[in-house]
């Protein structure tokens, strides 16, 4: 539980009845539990959904479901999208593209990439099926944080300092495993066919950014981790919008 409480105070801005205190090696053992903040966050959304679906057209409850996605976990992952694409569009050095995602400045590509970003999963969302509303909104902000979980599994960090080196550091195998076996499970329970699909997919673009940035950079940061929750997110989104069986 203290774990879980942890996790889902570093992941969102869900108020705690208590400040849940913690160690530097906490943050990586509480990977474990970055699914089920997942499910906590998708619980929100589809409470929030039953509520207003009656009274909005779809393309406007979709919005509304993602905006109250990004100020639940408080643009954390957004921001990291945007630093990413900022020191991706920069095209220097090692040096010049860990400075860059550490300017507290957001630009030109940054900002295009938080808009698309946001756009895409605006649609996905609102084409998927209705009648598999309420598991594609439990699934898919598992899948993201999943998705960092498999990241930070066995990586190597870019800086010595900074969150997402102490979350590697303080990181376990056993921590990995409890985190895919939650997400398997939530997955063949809510949606067998489409929840498996959307996980391989999920894992695979994850796999290739990991592999891409571990080359690019010697290893992965906080706002790596940040891009990679967004970018698993809209593939999750994507698989679950289409037509094929359940």
């Amino acid at each position: 539980m203290r774990l879980y409480l942890i996790a889902l105070q570093f992941l969102t801005i869900i108020p705690l009845p208590c400040d849940t205190r913690c160690q530097k090696e906490d943050l990586g053992r509480a990977t474990a539990c970055f699914p089920l903040v997942g499910l906590t966050v998708g619980g929100l959304l589809v409470g929030l959904n039953w509520l207003i679906e009656p009274w909005l057209n779809r393309s406007l409850t979709a919005a509304l479901l993602i905006t109250a996605l990004a100020v639940v976990s408080g643009a954390l992952h957004l921001d990291g999208l945007a630093d990413v694409c900022d020191g991706l569009a920069a095209r220097g050095s090692r040096e010049r593209f860990l400075a860059i995602m550490k300017d507290s400045h957001v630009g030109a590509a940054g900002a295009v990439a938080v808009v698309l970003g946001i756009l895409l999963k605006w649609q996905a969302l609102a084409a998927v099926p209705a009648g598999i509303t309420w598991q594609a909104l439990l699934l898919f902000p598992i899948l993201g944080r999943s998705a960092q979980v498999l990241a930070l599994g066995g990586a190597k960090h870019a800086r010595q300092d900074g969150l997402g080196a102490a979350i590697i550091q303080g990181m376990a195998a056993r921590h990995l495993l409890v985190a895919l076996g939650i997400t398997l499970a939530a997955c063949l329970l809510a949606l067998p066919v489409k929840g498996m699909i959307a996980l391989v997919a999920v894992f695979a673009v994850t796999l290739v950014i990991k592999g891409y940035f571990q080359n690019r950079l010697g290893g992965l940061t906080g706002d790596i981790i940040g891009c990679i929750n967004e970018i698993a997110e809209i593939v999750a989104l994507i698989v679950l919008s289409g037509g094929y069986p359940q």
